[in-house]
């Protein structure tokens, strides 16, 4: 059982930046491939990037490739998710995820674990 929970959303003006952090509840935080999903009103989730366990590989969605950075801390149980160059469109509730298996995977249903999620509100 790992327990996550999310912090940094917030309301946020076209542009600007946010940090979001995943705290993970597990000492043993550096075997699981982590993700970061998010989910705007009437859409569902979708994915937006994830880091292997050594944080070595990364990936992105391409809706934020090149304006959103993951990172994690093994020795905290942390997890980031720098975002930078907000648009409007990037409105929604952000979760972190994490699962036991080497592959990220890019589908929700791949998850096993989920934090309750942060609200992230960019205006125009």
């Amino acid at each position: 059982q790992v327990l996550l929970v999310e912090s940094g959303g917030g309301l946020v003006q076209a542009g600007d930046s946010l940090r979001l952090s995943c705290a993970a509840s597990r000492r043993t935080f550096s075997r699981y491939t982590m993700a970061w999903f998010r989910q705007a009103p009437g859409k569902e989730r979708e994915f937006v990037s994830a880091i292997s366990w050594s944080g070595d590989n990364t990936y992105y969605a391409e809706s934020v490739k090149g304006r959103f950075t993951i990172s994690r801390d093994n020795a905290k149980n942390l997890m980031y998710l720098q975002m930078n160059s907000l648009k409007p469109e990037d409105t929604a509730l952000y979760y972190c995820a994490a699962r036991g298996a080497m592959y990220y995977g890019t589908g929700p249903e791949e998850y096993a674990y989920w934090g309750q999620g942060t609200q992230v509100t960019v205006s125009s």
